[in-house]
């Protein structure tokens, strides 16, 4: 389920929608760096590009911190390393 969160970044109220498996993630990598939540937000919402959206820079961190070898499994994956959501016959788009 999307749901939508509020984060107050430099001073500044903002709000973000998220489903909330990104949102569990988002926590995730938190902890695992030791720092609070809204720091991760804000860390992140100070790096994403100009002409992009909050909600669309977290869910592309969290795709990268899945994807980027984080040391720990991606929600999703079985203990053996495979994707047990992956559908075999999908082919990248290049």
């Amino acid at each position: 389920m999307i749901r939508k969160h509020s984060a107050t970044l430099h001073g500044h109220r903002t709000s973000f929608s998220l489903e909330d498996e990104f949102w569990a993630e988002l926590k995730t990598i938190a902890a695992s760096r030791s720092i609070p939540l809204a720091a991760l937000i804000s860390e992140i919402d100070d790096h994403r590009p100009a002409d992009s959206n909050l909600s669309s820079a977290l869910r592309l961190h969290v795709l990268a911190w899945a994807k980027g070898g984080s040391g720990r499994q991606p929600s999703g994956t079985s203990p053996r390393g495979d994707d047990m959501h992956e559908n075999k016959d999908l082919k990248p788009i290049v």
